[in-house]
């Protein structure tokens, strides 16, 4: 071998020493492989698990509409307490409410198919009270002036204790009444008329105008009372029967229509079979008398 030769084989020696050197270093600097661990050989190896298999969903069936589900959320209904409690309470309310309407209604459909003859009557009638309430206003300023300005105010406030007297006795029907008014006459072969009938014609009465009434022979007045009695009627604790005779002191053009008025008292009467008849008169005698009874318990305040 040459020399050049092994010149060259060194430089070849040292050239792989260097790069073994290099590898070296290399390694030295990259983490080192962790071999994997060898399973035990008493561990069997897993099996792969089962993938979940999905339900089957249920068919949803064809689509609702809004209405239908609306229907769906009000029905069957879930009804609490509570709900219970002020439905009832609003039923009650609407009952009442509907019988009040109702009561209304038959009011006004009496005067609604009243004739136009019947209409001006009535007018007349109210025109009537609405008079002599006036006059009664008049008169009491009357007595207020001539007390004011009497010289002898002594003699004129007898004169008007004595006149208020004998009204309040013809009132309390302590004394006896004439003048004019009419006569009704209830005849009831039925025997349907009944107390409350009576005592709606007395009050007809007193809101015309009358100032003493008087019934098969008792006399009424402020706190006379009507009751049911077998066959007949008992007024004050006295038994009349049929036929029920009225006498009434009253202005006459105010009293019968009161009565005849449609809906009114004469209308109820025939309605149970009953016959009224009216009688007007310029000279009415009511003498039928109470006993004056003195208050048990109220005394006079005035001094």
């Amino acid at each position: 071998m040459s020399d050049h030769d092994e010149k060259t084989a060194e430089d070849r020696g040292d050239t792989r020493d260097g790069g073994g050197e290099s590898g070296n270093r290399l390694r030295k600097e990259l983490p080192q492989e962790v071999p994997a661990a060898a399973p035990a050989a008493d561990e069997a190896p897993k099996e792969p698990e089962p993938e979940p298999v999905a339900e089957p969903q249920p068919d949803p069936g064809p689509r609702l509409t809004g209405r239908q589900r609306l229907v769906q959320g009000l029905w069957p209904p879930r009804v609490t307490r509570a709900q219970l409690i002020v439905a009832v309470l609003l039923f009650g309310l609407g009952f009442g409410l509907a019988v009040q309407v109702a009561s209304n209604s038959d009011s006004d459909s009496a005067l609604r198919g009243a004739r136009q003859e019947d209409l001006v009557r009535i007018l007349d009638e109210l025109d009537d009270r609405t008079q002599r309430l006036e006059d009664e206003k008049r008169g009491l300023e009357q007595q207020r002036d001539e007390l004011e300005n009497s010289s002898d105010q002594a003699e004129e406030a007898r004169k008007q204790t004595i006149e208020k007297e004998r009204q309040l006795g013809i009132l309390a029907g302590t004394v006896a009444a004439q003048g004019p008014g009419i006569t009704m006459t209830i005849v009831d072969t039925k025997g349907t008329v009944e107390a409350d009938m009576l005592l709606d014609a007395i009050q007809e009465l007193r809101a015309a105008g009358a100032e003493a009434i008087q019934v098969n022979g008792v006399r009424v007045v402020a706190g006379t009372y009507l009751a049911d009695s077998g066959k007949g009627v008992s007024v004050d604790g006295n038994k009349i029967n049929a036929p029920y005779r009225f006498k009434v002191i009253g202005k006459p053009q105010d009293l019968e229509p009161a009565l005849n008025i449609p809906g009114g008292v004469v209308q109820t009467l025939e309605k149970e079979q009953a016959t009224v008849t009216i009688e007007r008169s310029i000279d009415i005698v009511v003498d039928a008398l109470r006993a004056a009874k003195r208050p048990d318990y109220a005394r006079s305040s005035s001094q």
